[in-house]
């Protein structure tokens, strides 16, 4: 009898849980219907400056027009150097994490310059990169890597440093060394940090790679903005900057996948 009920009570949870999930879609969607609705009215009547602001109808015949010029060109261009400079952003940066962890002295001397590496707006150290890496794909995608490098080192050296202490203490009074200690209780504890650091970075990359583009690109989302912008082809640049945010959409919803993926196997 119990169980009957309990079967009940999981079923009734499980439709709440559908319905609301279903509420939040239904609403999602119909406020995106309504804001593009509103915009391509307020554009209609004048309210707002069709030629600045551009308005839907007119974006999507811009990209029937892009389709034809190259598009999914620009936007895997754009991918690939957001992709290379987060993979190797998020390697790199945690490989340092690692050996601050492993090394408090070392640690505490790099401290204030993390601190001040972080804060720097990278963006500004455009114009030396290009001089030091080329005016290319290069510079694009170590100006990813810089945006992205010092942000996955505090964020795991920190997760590192607040691991449970009471596991720490368990495993050095069995005998482990600081290796297993690591492998075994620090670095799966963080995977939830390590994650949560990946969906920062993976924004982090794409800004980085965007602002590359503006300075040294011949391709690339980042080009076709700053190109109809040259050219007051100011649709463009809206259509644009659209593709860049679902773009961006996608890759976060992938490391989100991904996260859900790997915490199902190994959150354990």
């Amino acid at each position: 009898m119990n169980e009957q009920i309990t079967s009940k009570e999981r079923t009734l949870f499980l439709k709440k849980q559908k319905h609301r999930k279903l509420m939040i879609l239904f609403w999602q969607i119909g406020i995106l219907v309504f804001l593009i609705a509103v915009w391509e009215i307020s554009a209609r009547v004048g309210l707002i400056d069709s030629f600045i602001l551009s308005q839907p109808s007119r974006i999507l015949a811009t990209y029937a027009k892009m389709v034809q010029n190259g598009l999914i060109m620009h936007i895997g261009v754009t991918v690939y150097e957001t992709l290379v400079g987060f993979v190797l952003g998020v390697i790199t940066g945690t490989i340092l994490a690692i050996v601050l962890w492993w090394s408090s002295v070392i640690a505490k001397i790099s401290e204030p310059y993390l601190v001040v590496l972080n804060s720097l707006p990278k963006i500004a150290l455009g114009p030396v990169i290009i001089v030091i890496v080329g005016a290319g794909t290069e510079a694009i995608i170590f100006m990813a890597l810089a945006i992205s490098l010092i942000v996955t080192v505090l964020e795991m050296l920190n997760g590192f440093q607040h691991t449970d202490k009471e596991y720490i203490k368990m495993a050095t009074t069995f005998g482990a060394t600081k290796f297993q200690i690591f492998t075994k209780i620090v670095f799966p504890y963080n995977i939830a940090t390590l994650f949560n650091s990946l969906k920062i970075n993976i924004g982090l990359s794409l800004v980085g790679v965007i602002a590359g583009e503006f300075l040294v690109s011949k391709a690339g989302l980042g080009y076709l903005i700053v190109y109809g912008g040259q050219v007051f082809q100011l649709d463009l640049v809206m259509a644009s900057v659209i593709i860049l945010a679902v773009v961006a959409a996608i890759m976060y919803e992938a490391v989100a996948i991904l996260q859900n993926i790997v915490l199902k196997l190994y959150g354990h």
